[in-house]
């Protein structure tokens, strides 16, 4: 785990490999249909499954790799409610406020509430979708009353 810590900006020859190989993977990805492919390791001929999370997620470290910019991974299971209102954009009174109204779940450490970063990037999902529903109602609601000529 500790490697992960380290953020180093990739060399120029990681840079090329990792622009080949996101195109290559990039490409791949539009065609695959299952939630667990094999992935083939040449030099080994060894195959391995690969959840598809884990693949776009790779394909997107090599974008960044390839673009030359240093990489940072961390593994996020848990949040501080201040971690998790910045994430969503928002303050940490008002986050705490929604776990206090149920909107996201959470545990309580002492008196320091956790919340899993599955169930904030889950309620950002849904608010967005919310909020794109909404638009989507408004501009029908324009057009219905005429102020809104497609």
């Amino acid at each position: 785990m500790e490697e992960f810590n380290k953020i180093k900006r990739p060399s120029k020859k990681e840079q090329s490999t990792a622009f080949e190989s996101y195109n290559v993977l990039q490409a791949v990805l539009k065609d695959i249909k299952v939630k667990s492919p094999e992935i083939e390791i040449e030099k080994t001929r060894k195959k391995i499954k690969v959840p598809l999370k884990a693949l776009k997620l790779l394909a997107k470290i090599l974008k960044v790799m390839g673009d030359g910019k240093p990489i940072s991974v961390s593994i996020a299971a848990e949040m501080t409610t201040q971690a998790a209102a910045e994430f969503l954009g928002c303050s940490r009174p008002h986050f705490v406020k929604l776990l206090n109204e149920g909107k996201i779940p959470f545990t309580k450490i002492g008196k320091h509430r956790r919340v899993k970063f599955e169930d904030v990037a889950n309620f950002k999902d849904k608010m967005k979708k919310e909020q794109e529903a909404l638009i989507i109602q408004m501009m029908k609601s324009d057009e219905e009353s005429g102020l809104y000529d497609s």
